[in-house]
């Protein structure tokens, strides 16, 4: 079964102002669109792990034919990581979460506001492309690739939780350290380049108000 480009849960101009409809526009229909077609294109090679979930051949790349690892590692997650981010966000969202996320946030940070600051921080301090990202572990993290930049990594327990920060290059996931994640923020350059040019401290800024917070708690709490 091959893989397909999701449909948006609103429309592309349903952000505004904190994200353009144009940027949404080009971001889903033709950068995730290209990453779905080319993990296609490399998995029509080895019809044996086609059929796998995309999740079970990012935590395990090892496992993946030689000849096809880096598409999937690349074009497979850039599919998951854009889909994870479109359904973290929502219309007329933002604020602050509630109940037993917030909860953990104080626990492992601090506050709300606290974990905000480093959030934004990790993100803005990504070099080139990649990723920020909020994940629950009950272990360690595997050591990270080459292609993985720890970010300043917080934790703490939860329960039997952990939450913490981390950055990822390119379109690595945190699958692949064995971690699961609860948010994430696009920061290569296609996801806010058109209205907000070099000024990626603006684009995380305005990203805030569109975190789909009801969201991030489902994550949190399956």
């Amino acid at each position: 079964m091959e893989h397909t480009l999701p449909e948006l849960p609103y429309a592309y101009d349903a952000l505004e102002p904190w994200i353009d409809a144009k940027t949404m526009e080009l971001h889903h229909g033709k950068h995730h669109a290209t990453y779905v077609a080319k993990l296609n294109e490399a998995l029509a090679k080895h019809p044996d792990i086609a059929g796998k979930p995309l999740e079970e051949l990012l935590a395990n790349l090892a496992a993946v034919p030689e000849d096809i690892r880096g598409a999937v590692r690349n074009h497979g997650g850039g599919h998951f990581n854009h889909s994870f981010f479109w359904a973290i966000m929502a219309p007329k969202a933002g604020g602050k979460p509630t109940g037993m996320l917030a909860a953990a946030f104080d626990a492992s940070f601090g506050s709300f506001v606290e974990f905000q600051k480093a959030f934004s921080t990790a993100a803005l301090g990504v070099f080139g492309s990649g990723w920020g990202w909020l994940v629950t572990t009950n272990n360690p993290p595997r050591p990270t690739s080459e292609r993985v930049e720890a970010g300043k990594q917080q934790t703490t327990n939860n329960g039997m939780q952990k939450l913490q920060i981390l950055t990822t290059a390119n379109q690595d996931t945190p699958l692949a350290l064995g971690v699961r994640p609860l948010l994430c923020l696009d920061v290569w350059e296609h996801a806010y380049y058109l209205k907000h040019q070099n000024r990626r401290a603006d684009y995380i800024e305005a990203w805030w108000h569109v975190v789909n917070w009801e969201e991030v708690g489902r994550h949190f709490s399956e």
